[in-house]
């Protein structure tokens, strides 16, 4: 059995923990390899390891970091179709979605090349008699990322390629279900002439995640994840006097307004609610149906889901593949079992699909419910699966009130073709990101990703300018060169005359 292990101080070493997880093929439902879990000392040497590369890199000239950075955008391109297939092999996502997945991580490392311009500070000459100030922003030291399964390559690349091109040093803990990415992400790294100890990848589960947590020299920890353990890492890292940025569950939702182009929601809907088999943080898991729309949503939903085209990753015919393990399948049939319970109409059913020559593949087809309410748990929580849910109100007003009671605020869109409601939606929603007959609204690396209420912990999103400040430090500096005249102490608060 293929054994995966870290990736420390520009090289692949045996950690010492004898635990190890199972790495699965979602789409056949067999284990291809195993992955060594982390003790606190392996995560110790990699911050050691970290720690002693920050001296020299952080000394570097931003411009020679970009050039590194620029390398490593080129490899990417490059190995592209190779990373694909590793988030296919282990994550069971199809390949083109898996390839969409890698040039929206590309797109930060894209934005990460313009660091010398992005780190500019700014300055004021003669804020007092002869006197100037500026300011500067510098790197914080080793930081950590805590990455989820769904998106292997995507979500660590919103964070190490500006933690390390505003000169950090860098500790990645993947998902120990689908670890080969990453690590072939820091050979990339090494082979673009990343300095050893720059960038590591300690693979584990809860242990590696406390030890990051505990470990004083690690400044700052970024996560994406559940918000149940996001909220643990936003405790815990404040408690250790670490800057924080945690990004928590979702409940998306998509307002289908009567005037909007039905066709066009559909569509939407089937992509934001099936695609990655609902494995997304930004997937619409909530169709919200305005007035007298639903029947007709719900016949062409019903009749598009009922035809989606389930399969392995690497067909190119499949339109969805497999959840990422068993347990996590048998998960979300417990939640459309649920749905059933709490009296919701299941329109479509897909926990009892099959595929021949894939049945031990970890399959579920796409599943829609019909009159859902706001007090059901399907309604409530995160099923993290292939599962719409359409809930009908009667006015615009109704919807949007839906949308700002729930607890979570990380995505949500509208279909209309009415300019107002539109304006209107995106000014009074409390959600972090929203779009306007776009189903799925992920901003662009320029701009910053992040959702409101219990879906983000800390003040910082990811990517964008907020991701050099959540990664930097700023110093400012007030600066007088006396003609050598000396003057008495003064006793009283200092001002510029």
């Amino acid at each position: 059995m293929k054994l995966i292990e870290h990736f420390v101080n520009g090289k692949i070493i045996p950690g010492s923990s004898d635990r190890k997880g199972k790495v699965f093929n979602p789409a056949t439902g067999e284990q291809e390899s195993e992955v060594r879990l982390a003790s606190k000392s392996d995560l110790d040497q990699a911050v050691e390891a970290a720690k002693k590369a920050f001296e020299t890199w952080s000394a570097k000239p931003p411009l020679q970091r970009a050039r590194i950075i620029f390398k490593f955008k080129e490899l990417i391109e490059k190995n592209s179709d190779e990373l694909t297939k590793l988030i296919v092999s282990e994550h069971g996502k199809v390949f083109e979605d898996a390839r969409g997945s890698l040039t929206r991580g590309l797109e930060v490392v894209e934005f990460a090349c313009g660091i010398p311009h992005l780190l500019k500070g700014e300055y004021s000459e003669n804020v007092g008699t002869n006197v100037d100030s500026w300011s500067m922003r510098q790197p914080l030291g080793v930081v950590a990322g805590i990455t989820p399964f769904n998106f292997p390559a995507m979500v660590p690349m919103w964070m190490f390629p500006i933690a390390i091109a505003c000169g950090n040093t860098f500790i990645l803990k993947p998902s120990e279900k689908d670890p080969s990415c990453p690590l072939r992400l820091a050979e990339l790294l090494s082979e673009a002439g990343l300095p050893e100890g720059v960038f590591n990848v300690v693979n584990g589960d809860k242990e590696a995640v406390d030890a990051i947590l505990e470990n004083k020299d690690i400044k700052a920890v970024s996560f994406v994840g559940s918000t149940p353990i996001a909220k643990y890492i936003y405790e815990n890292s404040a408690k250790n006097e670490k800057r924080v940025q945690a990004l928590g569950g979702a409940k998306n939702h998509l307002v289908v307004m009567p005037d909007c182009d039905l066709d066009g929601a559909v569509n939407g809907l089937m992509g934001a609610a099936y695609g990655s088999a609902g494995e997304r943080c930004m997937a619409q898991s909530v169709a919200v149906a305005v007035g007298d729309i639903g029947d007709e949503l719900v016949s062409r939903l019903s009749k598009k889901a009922e035809a989606l085209k389930v399969g392995p990753g690497m067909d190119k015919t499949s339109e969805m593949g497999p959840l990422v393990t068993k347990e996590h399948l048998e998960k979300v049939k417990s939640y459309v079992d649920l749905g059933v319970e709490e009296g919701a109409k299941l329109v479509v059913d897909g926990r009892n699909l099959k595929l021949q020559g894939y049945e031990n593949g970890f399959y579920i087809g796409g599943c829609l419910f019909d009159h859902v309410n706001k007090d059901m748990r399907i309604y409530k929580e995160e099923i993290f699966g292939p599962v719409l849910s359409v809930v009908r109100v009667k006015t615009f007003e109704e919807a949007a009130k839906l949308i700002n009671d729930h607890e979570y605020g990380n995505g949500v869109s509208i279909y209309t073709r009415d300019g107002d409601a539109g304006r209107t939606f995106a000014s009074k929603i409390q959600v972090g990101m929203v779009g306007i007959n776009v189903p799925i609204p992920v901003p662009m690396a320029f701009h910053s990703f992040g959702g409101w209420k219990r879906s983000l912990f800390g003040d910082s999103g990811m990517h964008g300018m907020e991701g050099i400040k959540f990664y930097t430090k700023l110093k400012t500096v007030t600066s007088r060169w006396p003609s050598g005249v000396r003057t008495n102490a003064e006793f009283v608060m200092p001002t510029m005359k």
